[in-house]
């Protein structure tokens, strides 16, 4: 176990190093500068403002500094904002976008296993063809639709809900449902092929000819092998969640990172966008770390030593 979770620590720095060098080049191959729209176009001003952000050293020592900013957490300033530095913006912003994309991760984890399980349960019966009906539709509407049927309709026409900010818990209720119902749709029908494969194993009906009651063996036996599928692809969801939460963001006027990153990428502003980017990068791919150690946990059949067998 510890030479794979090493194994996978050392992938997971190799990893953030790659999208940090492809976020470098990518801003630095774009014609222009975050200065073109400045209400001066005097050339000794520029001259100024790039050497106060160093942008006018070459290429390679301005890469040594980014990742030196890599290492030591210190984005510097905004360059847009420059009374703030990116440290105090993804302070501000990243734990309102956290607590909208754990919210909708809870909320689709808990919605989706229990809709599946029921759906198994009641194969071919009513409950089984609404929810297959309901991860059909939850999967063929983008979030960014939803997310404005549900204003129009909820909080503009019914005026149930608060359409937009975020200042209460009223005010989470429609971007999670907005993030979390595509999500839900897809963990309801894994969790559903799943538990139906598994109801129809041997230790199953061993359990059952035991007397083991239908919830016992559903919630000791069933449920915890039925939701390999949807640990599997837990890191892939979370990632995307987690981006996806930018759209939701902008739609809903909620002061995360999503609307600190638009603007950046908007205004040119490279600290922004380099460090936002990067610190979400790191974030999502420790997540998917974590994910691969809760897999080799929950399924002991699984060998994580090269002596055992190759991962």
């Amino acid at each position: 176990m510890p030479l794979y979770i090493l194994k996978r620590f050392i992938m997971m720095i190799v990893t953030v190093l790659i999208i940090a060098t492809l976020t470098f080049v990518l801003m630095r191959a774009i014609p222009g500068s975050p200065f073109d729209e400045e209400r001066t176009s005097n050339p000794t001003i520029q001259a100024n403002l790039e050497k106060f952000y160093k942008l006018d050293q070459p290429m390679p020592i301005q890469y040594l500094n980014y990742l030196k900013s890599i290492v030591t957490f210190d984005y510097g300033p905004s360059i847009k904002k420059p009374n703030e530095s990116v440290n105090t913006l993804l302070a501000r912003g990243f734990p309102i976008s956290f607590e909208l994309g754990m919210a909708t991760i809870i909320v689709a984890v808990i919605s989706g296993i229990i809709l599946g399980t029921f759906a198994a349960l009641r194969h071919n019966g009513i409950i089984d063809y609404g929810a297959m009906t309901f991860a059909v539709v939850g999967i063929s509407i983008p979030n960014f639709v939803l997310a404005t049927l549900l204003i129009q309709q909820v909080a503009v026409n019914w005026h149930i809900l608060p359409p937009a900010t975020w200042s209460s818990p009223k005010h989470m209720i429609l971007p999670v449902i907005a993030l979390a119902t595509g999500p839900t749709a897809i963990i309801a029908r894994l969790t559903r092929a799943s538990m139906l494969e598994v109801l129809t194993q041997d230790y199953i009906k061993m359990a059952r000819a035991k007397g083991l009651t239908p919830f016992r063996i559903v919630a000791r036996h069933a449920l915890r092998n039925a939701l390999m599928p949807v640990v599997t692809i837990m890191g892939t969801m979370l990632a995307g969640i987690l981006t996806g939460t930018f759209v939701i963001e902008k739609i809903f006027a909620i002061p995360g990172m999503g609307k600190y990153f638009v603007e950046s990428i908007n205004n040119r502003d490279y600290p922004v966008i380099m460090g936002s980017t990067v610190f979400y990068s790191a974030f999502l791919v420790f997540m998917l770390f974590l994910v691969d150690i809760v897999y080799g946990f929950l399924d002991p059949r699984i060998k994580l030593h090269k002596k055992e067998g190759e991962v």
